[in-house]
């Protein structure tokens, strides 16, 4: 159920107290703060940037297409490099990730995050206090993989997509591991063999560090727009630690999925509403009653 102006309110003054009496916050990000930041990954957005393969596939939006069994590969690298061009490379941002960072900046942070866009870093987190979990645009990896190394694709990915003609990039830049010659893909979770090089167990052994060193003290952990699609990574840690531990308070933000369960109740706050918009009041914009 969408929040009144009074509930939005109410909601938003909740969690600026929670950020200004706990010691330190732990963000766990989903698809929806990107979204918020404007990245959409359908729609208008979809359409102005991928009408030709909508066309020509029957693909209705930039998530599905990635499943798109395409006949070549230089046709997947086309969708691919074009995919990856606008959401990792392209200075879209509306400010959502900006305004995240002038809330905790002053804080004992952390992030862990689904997200694949890279938009913390842009935004100028710390890169030492974020963990991506589920891999970053930016790396290609071996489709084997023959061995644990990423390689950044930035160079490559801005070739394909300014040098494709009729859905296909030229045959000369379809990535080849270094090593042992296979096709690469990109560096994204999706089965058994993702590769979790060495900056993403160091990133884990990060998250896992401030986590530990943080249980006993007063903790907000600040949810923002985590769906259902891998409630394993960051929601149902998030409800267990707020359960076992009584100095954290859980807090979600997320346009029609903000719900707690009723063992943590007491201790939580949850927003159905925009993040933007959240931001934006809790910073002290948008509204003039704050």
């Amino acid at each position: 159920m969408i929040m009144t102006e009074d509930e939005l309110y109410l909601g938003c003054m909740a969690l600026k107290n929670e950020l200004s009496v706990c010691d330190s916050v732990l963000i766990g990000a989903g698809a929806g703060l990107s979204a918020s930041a404007g990245f959409l990954y359908s729609g208008e957005r979809f359409k102005k940037e991928f009408s030709d393969f909508e066309k020509k596939y029957g693909i209705s939006d930039m998530y599905s297409g990635g499943f798109c069994d395409f006949p070549t590969e230089e046709e997947r690298w086309a969708f691919f490099s074009r995919l990856v061009y606008i959401n990792r490379y392209r200075d879209e941002d509306n400010g959502t990730y900006k305004m995240l960072l002038d809330l905790v900046k002053d804080k004992d942070y952390f992030v862990i995050t689904t997200n694949v866009d890279h938009l913390f870093q842009k935004a100028g987190f710390d890169k030492k206090r974020i963990f991506y979990t589920q891999g970053d645009y930016g790396l290609f990896q071996c489709s084997e993989p023959c061995h644990s190394r990423t390689y950044d694709n930035e160079e490559v990915i801005g070739r394909m997509y300014r040098e494709q003609r009729d859905m296909k990039v030229p045959s000369e830049l379809l990535p080849k591991c270094p090593v042992c010659g296979r096709p690469m893909v990109m560096n994204l979770r999706s089965d058994e063999r993702f590769v979790e090089d060495e900056g993403w167990h160091d990133a884990l052994d990060r998250y896992n560090d401030f986590v530990s060193s943080h249980v006993l003290k007063r903790m907000l952990l600040l949810e923002l727009g985590v769906g259902m699609n891998t409630p394993g990574i960051i929601k149902y840690p998030f409800w267990r630690m707020a359960d076992e531990f009584p100095n954290m308070t859980y807090a979600c933000v997320n346009m029609g999925q903000a719900a707690v369960p009723r063992e943590i109740e007491d201790k939580s706050v949850c927003i159905n509403a925009d993040i933007k918009r959240v931001l934006e009041i809790l910073g002290g914009e948008g509204n003039e009653a704050c």
